[in-house]
């Protein structure tokens, strides 16, 4: 039996290049983290299988930079105490397009404490965020939603192995550069390479040469498939070839890769959020850091950051040093909070037009 807690030392080396270090397209991802990691590439497929089997990796998929593909925003819902626990399970497993499902909750009655159900949503190019969300607020019987898409973005990973080492107050010599989010329209050849490309990896699939089955799946070349992945790629739609660590609930050996995930609010004077970002972003405990309008509910935050531990204390002196390179690089905050993840469940969101329609009318609303 090989190890496959992700704390073993192999598995380890492994993981602190596989969670988030394989960006865009690469043809032999497993040779590649083999490469970065120092580990021989058979001992990298044994154990990406093995900690896949056993649940330790939840997931093993090329990811997409979804944001420039798909409609998505942040969602906050405020629902009734009696129906919240049906509300996560209806969005969990119901929704295709709500990705991360997350209970959350404040230290103390604050702006927005009383939104205690958080989303991740996403509907194609064509479709209406408010209107899926309308629909979703009467399935669930939700109160009120607000909806926080992404004006840009300076931070997206994973990595929590190698998080679990980082000192308060480190950062990047220079600020975070925003990545904007901009719509790009894609064929339907693309789409068929796209939906096979970012499908999720069995165990049985990690082995070289792994686009090989999804040319096969589409009906095109390996040489043509790679080309499309390449040219999407380059149209900064491809994110990164990620194993995905099942980061909430511990594994069959009892083991966390995290207990709290912190979702940090600032605000900050309007025409100053690309400034803040650069500098909240640039802090290598983050995993995510968006420009979002949270809107007076949540006092006007505009920047978001998210941060994983098995440590409250030290997620909140990160958190603290945070607020001191701030004041440090004199940028004003109006307000800022804390919202700590609870129950949670997290799949990718469904982005296909042709899935979307189907659901509408699964719904009834076609």
């Amino acid at each position: 039996m090989l190890p496959v807690e992700h704390n073993d030392p192999v598995n380890a080396k492994i993981l602190a290049v596989s969670e988030d270090k394989i960006e865009g397209f690469v043809r032999e991802p497993f040779e590649e983290i083999a490469r970065r990691s120092g580990v021989d590439v058979e001992v990298v497929m044994a154990r990406i299988a093995a900690m896949l089997r056993a649940k330790t990796i939840r997931r093993v998929r090329q990811t997409l930079l979804a944001t420039n593909l798909a409609e998505g925003a942040l969602v906050a819902w405020k629902v009734p105490e009696e129906k919240i626990d049906a509300a996560f399970d209806w969005m969990f497993q119901r929704d295709p397009f709500s990705g991360h499902v997350v209970l959350r909750s404040t230290d103390t009655v604050s702006a927005g404490s009383d939104y205690k159900l958080w989303t991740t949503l996403k509907v194609p190019q064509g479709f209406s965020l408010e209107a899926h969300c309308q629909l979703l607020a009467k399935k669930v019987g939700a109160e009120r939603f607000r909806l926080m898409p992404a004006k840009g973005i300076f931070t997206l990973g994973v990595g929590h192995v190698r998080r679990k080492t980082t000192e308060p107050g480190s950062k990047t010599d220079q600020p975070a550069k925003m990545i904007p989010v901009q719509p790009v329209e894609v064929s339907e050849h693309e789409w068929n390479v796209l939906l096979a490309l970012t499908r999720e990896f069995t165990p049985e699939e990690i082995r070289p040469s792994p686009w090989i089955t999804r040319a096969n799946e589409v009906g095109v070349s390996l040489q043509e498939f790679c080309r499309v992945a390449e040219d999407l790629n380059a149209r900064k739609i491809i994110g990164r070839f990620s194993t995905f660590l099942e980061h909430v609930k511990p594994s069959a050996g009892g083991v966390r890769v995290t207990r709290f995930n912190a979702l940090f609010h600032w605000a900050v004077p309007p025409g100053r959020e690309i400034e803040t970002g650069g500098e909240v972003g640039r802090h290598h405990i983050l995993t995510h850091c968006y420009w979002r309008e949270a809107g007076p509910e949540f006092r006007n935050v505009n920047i978001m950051a998210v941060a994983h531990g098995t440590d409250k204390r030290l997620l909140l002196d990160h958190k603290v040093a945070i607020d001191r390179h701030l004041r440090a690089s004199d940028i004003p905050v109006s307000y800022t909070n804390v919202f700590w993840g609870g129950r949670s469940e997290i799949k990718p969101s469904e982005i296909s037009p042709r899935v979307y329609r189907d659901w509408l009318s699964e719904q009834g609303k076609l």
